[in-house]
């Protein structure tokens, strides 16, 4: 099998036959221009597609919960006790009052909204750890874990939708595959890179890029990473370990030179990207 997004086609051709398709093929797999694919289980087709399906109930879920918030705004509820959506923000929306019987309505399907959609994300993710000590994932599933920002459901997710990391014959290539990487426009002696490309897989380049904001900080192992580092190999641990250090580093430089952090967490998904594949073919 290969890749249908990644057969050459010349723009001025307009006829498509099955004979002509046919010559044209085989006359691209004759001089290498084929991009083979392995095609996917149908057990890990469905667990991509319920992976999708956690990524859509956390969208809904920052939306619901956006909404609220804006509510809260327009009626001048602000909160100041720090981060939103922990145990103390909790506590203070239960707390809110509102005198009219139109507005408390409103602010409690608000909330119920909000607490259906997490109750919906919950059992999609109970479903979802299930398949993290099944094969085919489990070896993949152990190893991504190993690399800070990585969780359980997040190496599932890449498990699942990547399947075949060796089909990729360089780190470069992969980071082309999710997309990021900078769009280029160069002639001559002119050079003009872009913005990233966003090509290929959103899924991939969303789950990397949530990843990398654990790398804010300087490199350490707390508890949940240690626990993910059980069963794992010295070798694995290690490059994990150089990799956290790298990646560290990086986020911290870039920090102090940039304005936008997530034009930082970009660039750091890049290099993390780079890091999981080669753990993948190692």
């Amino acid at each position: 099998m290969v890749a249908p997004s990644l057969i050459p086609k010349a723009p001025g051709d307009r006829v498509k036959t099955d004979r002509r398709d046919c010559r044209r093929l085989a006359r691209l797999y004759r001089s290498g221009e084929l991009t083979p694919v392995r095609v996917p289980s149908l057990e890990e087709e469905a667990v991509r597609d319920l992976c999708r399906a956690r990524g859509d109930a956390v969208e809904d879920l920052n939306r619901a919960r956006r909404r609220l918030g804006a509510f809260l705004l327009r009626h001048g509820e602000i909160w100041r006790g720090g981060s939103t959506w922990t145990l103390k923000h909790e506590d203070w929306l239960a707390s809110r009052r509102f005198e009219d019987r139109a507005l408390a309505s409103t602010f409690a399907h608000y909330r119920a909204v909000v607490e259906e959609r997490r109750t919906r994300l919950q059992a999609i993710e109970a479903d979802l750890l299930a398949y993290c000590d099944k094969d085919p994932f489990t070896d993949c599933v152990h190893r991504l874990g190993a690399y800070r920002g990585v969780s359980e459901l997040g190496a599932l997710t890449l498990a699942s939708e990547v399947c075949d990391w060796r089909r990729f014959p360089k780190a470069s290539t992969f980071m082309g595959f999710v997309g990021l990487v900078a769009s280029e426009y160069s002639s001559g002696e002119h050079t003009y890179r872009g913005h990233i490309t966003k090509a290929g897989n959103v899924h991939i380049r969303t789950q990397l890029i949530e990843s990398v904001w654990a790398y804010q900080h300087g490199p350490h192992a707390n508890a949940t990473l240690r626990k993910r580092h059980e069963g794992c190999s010295n070798e694995t641990i290690a490059r994990a370990w150089r990799a956290q250090v790298r990646l560290c580093g990086r986020f911290r430089r870039l920090s102090a030179r940039k304005n936008v952090k997530s034009v930082v967490a970009t660039a750091v998904a890049r290099e993390l990207s780079g890091f999981l594949w080669a753990e993948m073919t190692a």
